[in-house]
Order: structure tokens, then C-alpha cells, then sequence
């Protein structure tokens, strides 16, 4: 074995929520594909906005930021959001369209439509009844104008608005949503609304947002036609050659290298998600001797990033849970990592179906599991189904109470 300086300081890995890795593999297509959307929006011409689609750990948010960064390069004005379960839309658009029209406004030039973009979204923050305290608007609101309280109807209204102050300006407009699947149904519905009045208006302003499986769905039973304004392009995990880059790439600089082997078993521990790549190749790094880092090096890291995971990206997610909500997580675990009929974990712990229903509901709206097919159910959560045998390894289904 080499001797390499393994100083953890210099550890190439990054893992966490939405850390950038050292290398983005295998996303060139995707990246490309946003590229063309957001030239062509920045000319004014026809292209569909855009939701990232994929489970836990796939890296949608990496993703996410890395298309704000393309469109700030393209000489658009981009905001980030992320969608929670308990803030509204409006609450989460309102802030960074109100700073963004006011950066418009200190320009040099007089603009009309920037001064309507703000008395626009002072009627639809009036409307919404949303309290910012002192917005520092010193302008009348636009009576007429997303001020219905219909949310349906004034936020298209806000968004042409923000959509031709743009125009005025010579810029664009790009607002990221992340974890779009936390929208109710109403917000999706009229956010899709929204983009179909953009688009007919061939105005720059482009949605550009990231969500779990489901999403996919609730687009579709929001707005029939919501296919022909995004594109929905699926995240999933890396290839093991992909796998394999991600893991060689980062540490060849740093003058290390995986064996052959210890890279194969990587590769097929993580099955190929981002997320646990960067988890297993620090810890790996962290406990090699020095180069290569080997088979023995990777038991030792396995551990590791299973017990950090269990005591964090897992945990957390397993502590919003009901208990009613942790047996049917633990009975679909029974069945292993794939998807698994709704009927068959109704009879596993021995309830009604319609009860299970309810139970999985609410998985889905706290975006525990999703619906592969009608009538399927799986985990949205790579790996979850082991974690779920081993912090309830006694279980026994409950029945009824």
C-alpha cells in the first residue's frame, strides 16, 4: 500500500442534503436538455418548463442549484424556494419576487411594467391575506388585478405581470422549486395554470422545480394538460460504471485510487445513488491507511456510513412517523426494497383496506412511499426498507386495536 497523506481535511467526499459532489456524473444529458429550455425561453421562444422526478438520494437538489446557476449564466434572474408541509405558496413565492421587482425598479430607466409588477403583487398579497409585515412597497395596489382571492386566477395574474416587467427589462425570470410534491392540490393546479398563461404570452419566465415520483401524478389530476407546459425528467441512480467514476474520479486527484474490487462493491452496496456514494467513499477515505483503498477499507466504511445514515438521513425521516404510520412502513419492508400491492400489506397487519388506505395517504403526503403503478406501493427512500428491519427488529404486525 502507498503511502498516501489520508488526511480527512483534504477527504474529497461531500456527503449531505443537497452538497454539491466533487463530480456531477452522469447528468450531462439533463443538463443539456435544461440548457436548450432556458436558451429558448430567454428568446422568447416555445419550451416547456421543467420538474425533476426521483426518490431520496438521487441528487435533485444538487441538480436543482446547478440549473440556477445556468440560468443566472444566461442572464436570467433566479430564485430558489423549497416547498415545506406547512407554508403556503404564496408565502413561499412572495419574498423573492418582491426583491427581485424591486431590484428591477432601482434600475436607471423609468419602467411601467416593473411599477405594475409591485402594485400587482401588493393586490395578491392583499388577497392572500399574507402578513410580511412593512413590504416597503410605497405604491398603490392594481385594483382588478390578483386581487380575487381565487388563488387560481391571481397568481397567473402576479406571474404575467413579473413575466413582462422582465420583458421591459431586457431579462428573464427563472423561480426553482424544491420539493414540489408538498404543494396541495390547489397551488399545483394553479401554478400549472399560471405557466399555460406565460407560455401563451411566450413571456421568460420559467418554472424550474424538483420532487419525488408522486409528483408526476398530482401534476396530471391537477391539470390534464400539464404535460404539454413541463417536461418531467427522471433522476434515478448512476449505472455501476457511472457509480464507479464518481467514486475514482474525486480521490485520482488527490493522487489515490480504489482497487478494482473495492470500487465494484461500492458500487453495488450504494446501488448507484449519489447520495450514498459520497456517504461510503468518505468513510472510506477516513479509514484507508493509504492508496488504494481496499476491500478491507470498504467493510469498515460500510458500517460506518450505516450507522451515520440510521443516526440522521434515515432517523430524521422515521421520527415524523405514527406508530400506526411506522408499522405499515414496517410491514411493506417485510416485502423487501420493490414494490409491494396495497392489499397485501392491508392483510399483513391484519386491517381494512380502507384503514391501510388512509395510513398510506399520509405516507405519500409526507413523501415516505409513491405509487409505482395503480394499486403499488414502495419506499421513496432508497434503503429505508433495511433501516426499518433493523430499528424494529422484534416487530410483529399488530392487527387491529
Amino acid at each position: 500500500m502507498e503511502d498516501v497523506d489520508m488526511d480527512p481535511i483534504l477527504n474529497p467526499f461531500s456527503p449531505g442534503a443537497g452538497t454539491p459532489p466533487p463530480e456531477l456524473v452522469g447528468r450531462d444529458g439533463l443538463l443539456r436538455q435544461a440548457e436548450i429550455a432556458l436558451g429558448r425561453i430567454r428568446l422568447r421562444r416555445a419550451a416547456k418548463s421543467m420538474i425533476l422526478v426521483g426518490m431520496r438520494g438521487v441528487g435533485k437538489t444538487v441538480l436543482l442549484y446547478r440549473i440556477r446557476s445556468q440560468a443566472e449564466a444566461a442572464g436570467y434572474r433566479a430564485v430558489m424556494v423549497e416547498a415545506t408541509e406547512d407554508k403556503s405558496l404564496a408565502d413561499l413565492l412572495v419574498p423573492p419576487l418582491r426583491q427581485m421587482l424591486l431590484s428591477m425598479d432601482a434600475m436607471a430607466d423609468l419602467s411601467q411594467k416593473v411599477k405594475r409588477g409591485l402594485r400587482v403583487l401588493k393586490s395578491f398579497v392583499s388577497a392572500a391575506r399574507l402578513t410580511f409585515g412593512d413590504l416597503e412597497i410605497s405604491i398603490d395596489p392594481e385594483v382588478g388585478s390578483a386581487d380575487s382571492g381565487d388563488l387560481e386566477s391571481d397568481l397567473g395574474n402576479l406571474l404575467v405581470a413579473v413575466g413582462e416587467a422582465a420583458v421591459e427589462r431586457k431579462t428573464a425570470i427563472a423561480l426553482c422549486i424544491d420539493e414540489i410534491q408538498y404543494l396541495t392540490t390547489q397551488e399545483l393546479s394553479a401554478l400549472i395554470m399560471a405557466v399555460h398563461q406565460i407560455a401563451q404570452r411566450s413571456l421568460p419566465l420559467v418554472i424550474v422545480a424538483a420532487g419525488l415520483p408522486q409528483i408526476v401524478s398530482l401534476a396530471g389530476r391537477s391539470k390534464s394538460y400539464a404535460e404539454r407546459l413541463f417536461d418531467f425528467p427522471r433522476v434515478g441512480a448512476l449505472s455501476p460504471e457511472e457509480a464507479r467514476e464518481a467514486l475514482a474520479g474525486p480521490v485520482k486527484e488527490q493522487g489515490v485510487a480504489f482497487t478494482p474490487e473495492a470500487l465494484d462493491e461500492l458500487a453495488a452496496t450504494t446501488h448507484g445513488y449519489p447520495y450514498f456514494l459520497q456517504q461510503w467513499g468518505y468513510e472510506a477515505w477516513n479509514v484507508a491507511d493509504g492508496s488504494p483503498i481496499d476491500l478491507e477499507d470498504t467493510a469498515v466504511a460500510s458500517g460506518l456510513a450505516i450507522r451515520n445514515l440510521d443516526e440522521s438521513f434515515f432517523r430524521v425521516r422515521f421520527d415524523r412517523l405514527t406508530p400506526r404510520e411506522k408499522d405499515y412502513l414496517r410491514a411493506l419492508a417485510s416485502f423487501g426494497a420493490g414494490p409491494v400491492r396495497s392489499g397485501e400489506i392491508a392483510d399483513l397487519i391484519r386491517i381494512p383496506v380502507s384503514s391501510a388506505a388512509s395510513l398510506r395517504n399520509n405516507l405519500i403526503r409526507k413523501g415516505m412511499v409513491y405509487s409505482p403503478a395503480h394499486g403499488d406501493t414502495a419506499f421513496t427512500v432508497p434503503l429505508f426498507d433495511q433501516f426499518m428491519v433493523r430499528v424494529m427488529p422484534g416487530w410483529e404486525a399488530p392487527g387491529l386495536p
